[in-house]
């Protein structure tokens, strides 16, 4: 993975901002767009037929609207082409809420190597909130949220067609994207539409935003591995306003927030900044009674797992947990 990363200018220190707008500012000038055009390129080497096998498998790109802003979004269908009724992983990407796209490379290939195990996945291409990803809109704190809600109802509506078992579909997503999964299963429960979501697994989740956090040790000892925590640009663009709102930093759900959530996994990296707040979120489901399970893969850092070409045997070892706990064999 070194190597890799080593084809891309370093960025130096993240710098910290005012406001909403100087972070929106300075992620979208020509040099910043350029280096997510570099990432993106980078991704394209886990997206091979060596990586990621694609024979037996069918890529559907759907469009729906998104209520309530009436912004499209993309949900993209990645299932054995065998006409079975499967149980689902609906999975929303990494990227802190602000930034990245379920249509990189390394998102593709994460999707087939889940899929070969006889379930479908369902990416879903949300509005960012401080770069855009494949769509063209950035929106602060509701608005991804709301999109993702907008793709989980237009998958339920559609699973005869998409041949989805509506009694298994599961919610997941890494760091950001676990953040959303997380919100989405709790706004589930609250809107009165906890089927929607069989099971919640979310992989090394950004749920605090603000750091360092003395009672989480990871944010400061393992500070700088692949992620350097010192700027706050994707806290201000999601919402600083938002701080203790549970539905925007879940890790500040109270135990009656959590009560009524689906079963859940909560995976942490080793070596990652963001695992103490995982693991504090394990213990508050706990807490309130959720049906969880916490696990920690050793030795490495945040989101190895989605990234195929770093460590292809943790990248299938977590794809085959997360199919089998969509089918119901792992909860």
């Amino acid at each position: 993975m070194r190597w890799a990363l080593s084809l891309l200018p370093p960025q130096g220190e993240p710098p910290r901002f005012a406001t909403r707008d100087e972070a929106v500012a300075a992620a979208n000038t020509p040099a910043a767009l350029e280096y997510a055009r570099q990432q993106r390129d980078l991704m394209l080497l886990c997206d091979t037929d060596e990586v990621a096998p694609s024979a037996g498998l069918s890529t559907v790109e759907h469009r729906t609207t998104s209520r309530p802003d009436g912004n499209e979004i993309l949900v993209t269908v990645v299932r054995p082409d065998d006409g079975r009724v499967l149980p689902c992983v609906f999975y929303i990407h990494g990227g802190g809420m602000a930034s990245l796209s379920s249509t990189m490379g390394n998102y593709r290939a994460w999707a087939r190597i889940v899929a070969r195990h006889g379930v479908a996945v369902a990416l879903v291409e949300f509005r960012n909130s401080l770069q855009p990803g494949a769509l063209p809109e950035i929106a602060p704190f509701p608005g991804g949220l709301n999109d993702c809600m907008s793709g989980l109802r237009w998958l339920h509506d559609r699973r005869a067609e998409l041949g989805i078992d509506p009694a298994r579909v599961v919610v997941a997503g890494e760091s950001g994207g676990g953040n959303l999964a997380i919100a989405l299963a709790m706004r589930c429960v609250r809107e009165g539409s906890p089927a929607l979501a069989a099971g919640l697994y979310a992989l090394c989740p950004y749920i605090v935003g603000e750091y360092p956090r003395p009672e989480l040790p990871s944010t400061v000892e393992n500070h700088g591995i692949f992620l350097n925590l010192d700027g706050n640009g994707p806290f201000l663009a999601y919402g600083a306003e938002h701080a203790r709102n549970p539905l925007a930093w879940p890790y500040w759900a109270t135990e009656a927030d959590l009560a009524g959530m689906p079963p859940t996994v909560v995976s942490v990296n080793e070596c990652d900044p963001l695992r103490d707040e995982g693991v504090a979120f394990y213990r508050r489901l706990l807490a309130a009674g959720v049906q969880a399970r916490c696990r920690e893969v050793k030795g490495t850092m945040h989101a190895t797992e989605v990234i195929p070409i770093v460590c292809p045997e943790i990248t299938a070892d977590a794809a085959a947990h997360l199919a089998a706990f969509a089918t119901g064999s792992a909860r």
